[in-house]
């Protein structure tokens, strides 16, 4: 399977980005979602959190409260290198499970943190969805009802974009209208087309070892 991952910093633009893609038939795996799953009611994870964490982040229904988890490990360094030392591997091997299943020509792993984990290494291409620095305040913003000192905190703790453009393969510009967007998803869904059949033929060709 030929993957391609998927990254940008908060309110980027990920997911419709990641939509634009769904809609030519490609499978896409977020990492977010699957960070959800692994902390769902009977998660392992999900008791190893209330055990360090305490009862406070615990819901009525007994889920994981995650706006007062993303509260205390913004505010503390060591609380969500814990966590990340916890979920990260738990994370990854769900999403390879479900890349593995993937049936389309290619697969699409949307992740915030595809650069800053091992993510990078189950794809063989890295795009990377980049809007200024502003723009990702503002839209996050609007969409979270967070304040922008929070926003702020949270983009302290991801890569710089600067760093992130470094990594990519490709960048899209989501700083203009959703048309132009468009028209960049679909050139590079044709080129990860070629790409994806390039490394199935060479797969196909190989000899196995005896």
């Amino acid at each position: 399977m030929f993957i391609v991952g998927l990254t940008g910093g908060i309110g980027s633009g990920k997911s419709t980005v990641a939509r634009m893609f769904e809609q030519q038939g490609i499978v896409t795996i977020d990492a977010d979602d699957v960070a959800r799953e692994v902390v769902e009611p009977g998660e392992p994870a999900l008791e190893k959190i209330f055990e360090h964490f305490g009862d406070a982040l615990r819901d009525e229904d007994g889920r994981l409260n995650r706006a007062v988890l993303r509260e205390r490990i913004f505010q503390d360094a060591s609380e969500r290198q814990w966590l990340e030392t916890l979920l990260h591997p738990i994370i990854r091997d769900r999403i390879t499970q479900h890349l593995e299943n993937a049936a389309s020509d290619y697969a699409l792993l949307v992740s915030p943190l595809l650069l800053e984990t091992d993510q990078h290494q189950l794809c063989q291409r890295i795009a990377v969805v980049d809007v200024p620095e502003s723009v990702q305040i503002e839209r996050t913003m609007a969409r979270d009802s967070n304040d922008r000192a929070q926003v702020e905190r949270i983009m302290a703790a991801q890569m710089p974009r600067e760093k992130r453009l470094a990594g990519a393969d490709d960048v899209i510009d989501n700083n203009q209208p959703e048309s132009q967007v468009k028209a960049q998803v679909l050139e590079l869904h044709q080129q990860y087309l070629g790409l994806a059949r390039h490394k199935s033929q060479g797969t196909s060709q190989q000899t196995p070892d005896r």
